[in-house]
């Protein structure tokens, strides 16, 4: 499951234009699901940069993976209820949040009205959904990522004062640092906390565990 998990984010990269790596082999699959370990642990659309940074260094990663990684929202959706909040009363505020561009509050808000039920779905780089590029960058520079977690990249204080915007930037005029940072970045995600040993298992089957049962912590 670990490589074909893997193998899988290759595969979407590779077909819509981006880069390929080789994917280690030998990390074995969990036996036990971790909820409230994932729910704390994985950058939330809403957190601050700094927790963003601070999250990605607890499993041994660095400013350069915060940006390059992020730059993965270059493919993909997401549900009106990961940045809803930023349409109408940001923060208590009254108003949309002030870095997102006017022109995308107003189409965001006719696909996400108040009364929705936040499923419907927006593409996390808009004029360049189906390919793997550095137009995702590009529209940070003009207010236009999808997600809080996204512009904070650009427009935060925390960019500016860390190499973030810095290294934004590089990316948008140098797509191929772009992919070589990706790819670097991936295959150090892939060897988080592998199991080893006799820990974990490896799957005979994706969707389950080979053992007689599955624990949910």
């Amino acid at each position: 499951m670990a490589i074909w998990s893997r193998q899988k984010n290759i595969y979407i990269a590779a077909t819509s234009g981006g880069p390929t790596w080789k994917v280690k082999l030998g990390r074995r699959d969990g036996l036990a699901a971790n909820i409230s370990g994932a729910s704390t642990a994985l950058p939330a659309p809403c957190d601050p940069l700094n927790t963003i940074i601070s999250k990605f260094q607890d499993v041994g990663l660095n400013i350069t993976d915060v940006v390059s990684l992020s730059g993965a929202h270059t493919i993909g959706l997401a549900k009106c209820a990961t940045f809803d909040n930023r349409l109408t009363n940001f923060s208590g505020s009254g108003a949309p949040h002030t870095t997102l561009d006017s022109s995308l509050v107003s189409e965001l808000q006719s696909l996400c009205p108040s009364t929705s039920d936040g499923n419907n779905t927006a593409p996390l780089d808009r004029n360049s959904t189906d390919l793997f590029d550095n137009h995702y960058f590009k529209n940070l520079l003009s207010g236009r990522g999808l997600l809080e977690s996204d512009q904070i990249l650009y427009s935060s204080d925390a960019a500016l004062t860390t190499t973030i915007k810095t290294l934004v930037e590089i990316y948008i005029n140098r797509s191929s640092l772009f992919f070589s940072d990706f790819v670097n970045s991936m295959i150090k995600m892939g060897n988080i906390s592998p199991l080893n040993g006799s820990d974990g298992e490896i799957r005979k089957n994706c969707r389950a565990i080979s053992q007689s049962c599955c624990i949910v912590v």
